[in-house]
């Protein structure tokens, strides 16, 4: 029985912070699983019919967190889905009624390789300024303790393929269903 058949349609959702690399990650696990994706800043965006900066910009923060955990809300009614979500989403208690829905698998990247992935990304509204290293790894510090929540952590090292990381995380799923089905037979 493939993993795919295990699941019975659960949904992943990949949470971590920006730079993770919860999109590129999501699209390779889809693409394994059979499944869809969905990424919910693309969908915001199209929701929206503004850039993420944009809404940021002329909404203000709360706005752009209003739209996300609506889209998120639509999204977990779904089954067979990848689902790579804003960084932030996980601050937001709401929320995790909806990620819930599904495996939530934690992309644990060390601020470092953040860092150096987000260099050269200035559209970021929370990275504004020079500071930006100083708010990354404070927001990084911020939001760990509601990424461990997560079902499933993976560690993500600089310089790692996608479809290793991919690969890791099926692995890791599988044995996340395992240990839950022989609790369940056990109890």
């Amino acid at each position: 029985m493939t993993l795919s058949d295990r699941l019975n349609g659960i949904n992943l959702y990949l949470i971590g912070m920006m730079g993770a690399g919860k999109s590129s990650t999501g699209a390779a696990l889809a693409q394994m699983l059979g499944y869809q994706f969905f990424d919910t800043d693309a969908v915001v965006e199209a929701a929206a019919g503004q850039s993420i900066p944009d809404i940021f910009a002329s909404q203000g923060e709360s706005a752009f967190r209003q739209i996300e955990t609506g889209v998120l809300a639509e999204l977990s009614a779904y089954r067979r889905l990848v689902v790579a979500t804003g960084g932030g989403i996980v601050t937001q208690q709401q929320n995790w009624s909806y990620l819930h829905h599904g495996i939530v698998v934690w992309l644990d990247v060390p601020a470092a390789v953040l860092q150096e992935r987000l260099a050269a990304d200035a559209g970021r509204p929370l990275l504004r300024g020079e500071d930006w290293p100083t708010k990354l790894t404070a927001l990084l510090e911020q939001r760990q303790p509601l990424y461990a929540q997560a079902d499933v952590r993976v560690p993500v090292g600089a310089g790692e393929a996608v479809g290793a990381i991919a690969a890791r995380i099926l692995d890791l799923v599988a044995e996340r269903i395992s240990v839950n089905t022989d609790s369940a037979v056990l109890n």
